[in-house]
């Protein structure tokens, strides 16, 4: 028999009332409100170190170092991330308020630990590496845009007066 509470209908909302109170209480929801839009800095500038040396073939220590923070700011996010998911959601990871953004983090993360890989193994050159530097940022875009819906999605429950139930 699980001891999880039955999740609700995706209709009724994102968060149960239970959750959003735990949601709301937790210190890791400001942590993940500051790591999100720093990450998101690391990833700008590490985007155009490397977009930058692709085009000059200038500066591809800059740009390799700063993929290196880029992955480590990921990891520390998608730790602290699973944990949030845990205190709100009770579980750590694909709980199904968050099922498939989680599902393409683990993406994301699989493409970073790709690159961590092929730089520290020597398996690829530099401009294929830079590459798949890349490919791993277009799929973190695509998985903050994910996370930046739900959070409006969010939002506008919270902004909703709720319905008595019946």
């Amino acid at each position: 028999m699980s001891t999880r509470t039955p999740r609700h209908d995706t209709a009724l909302g994102l968060y149960t009332p239970e959750e959003r109170a735990r949601r709301d209480a937790t210190i890791w929801t400001p942590v993940q409100g500051v790591l999100a839009p720093l990450q998101f800095v690391v990833f700008l500038v590490s985007l155009a170190l490397v977009v930058r040396y692709l085009a000059t073939g200038d500066g591809y220590a800059a740009a390799t170092w700063s993929i290196v923070a880029k992955t480590g700011v990921l990891y520390v996010i998608m730790i602290t991330g699973a944990i949030w998911e845990k205190v709100v959601f009770g579980q750590y990871l694909l709980a199904p308020a968050f099922f498939w953004e989680d599902v393409f983090s683990f993406l994301v993360i699989g493409l970073h630990t790709a690159y961590l890989w092929a730089l520290f193994s020597g398996a690829l050159d530099p401009v294929p590496l830079m590459w798949l530097a890349l490919a791993a940022y277009a799929a973190y875009v695509i998985n903050a845009v994910q996370f930046v819906l739900k959070l409006r999605a969010a939002r506008l429950q919270a902004a909703t007066p709720q319905e008595a139930p019946a």
